[in-house]
C-alpha cells in the first residue's frame, strides 16, 4: 500500500542530500580549529539541537521494508530499488560534494564513504530488509527510509 512513494522518494532524496551535506560540513566545521569573532557583542550561532521533523508515512523505513520485500511483485521492486539507489547516490554525491569543498582531516571523507565496488543493490536490498526484521516495528514506522538504509549500507559496507 505505497501511495507517492516515488514522489516521496525525489523529496527525500533531495532533502537528504541537503542533510547530508550540512551534517558532513558541521563534522568538518568542528574539526576546525574555531575562530574568535571580532566582537563580543557578536551573537552566538544556535545549534541544531531541535526535534526532528515528523518520518513521512509513505516513506519511513517500515513502508520501505514492505514494500522491498515483496519479491514477486515488480512494481514494488521497482520501487524498492529505485529508492535504495536514490538514496545511496545522494549520499555519495553529498559526501563528493563536501570532500570537494572542505578541508576534511586524513582519512574523514573515507570514514564516511561507502564502499560498493561490485555490490549488486539486490544484496543491499537483502541486507537492508534483514537488519529491518531485527528492529521493533513501531520504531522501524518512525524512522526515516534513508536513516535505516544508510545505516544498513554503512554497518555492511563502511569503507573504515
Amino acid at each position: 500500500m505505497q501511495r507517492n512513494v516515488p514522489h516521496a522518494m525525489a523529496r527525500t532524496a533531495t532533502g537528504l542530500l541537503m542533510v547530508t551535506a550540512l551534517c558532513l560540513a558541521s563534522l568538518a566545521h568542528a574539526q576546525t580549529p574555531a575562530q574568535t569573532p571580532a566582537t563580543s557583542a557578536q551573537p552566538q550561532p544556535q545549534t541544531l539541537s531541535q526535534a526532528a521533523p515528523p518520518v513521512d508515512p509513505t516513506f519511513s523505513a517500515y513502508s520501505l521494508a514492505q514494500t522491498c520485500k515483496q519479491k514477486n511483485d515488480n512494481v514494488a521492486q521497482g520501487q524498492c530499488v529505485g529508492a535504495i539507489r536514490g538514496i545511496i547516490h545522494g549520499y555519495q554525491y553529498g559526501v563528493l560534494f563536501l570532500g570537494q569543498r572542505a578541508s576534511l582531516p586524513p582519512n574523514e571523507t573515507q570514514r564516511v564513504s561507502l564502499c560498493l565496488r561490485n555490490t549488486q543493490v539486490s544484496s543491499i536490498v537483502d541486507e537492508f530488509v534483514a537488519d529491518a526484521a531485527q528492529v521493533n516495528e513501531d520504531s522501524l514506522k518512525h524512522t526515516p527510509a534513508e536513516v535505516a538504509v544508510l545505516g544498513s549500507v554503512h554497518m555492511h559496507h563502511g569503507c573504515n
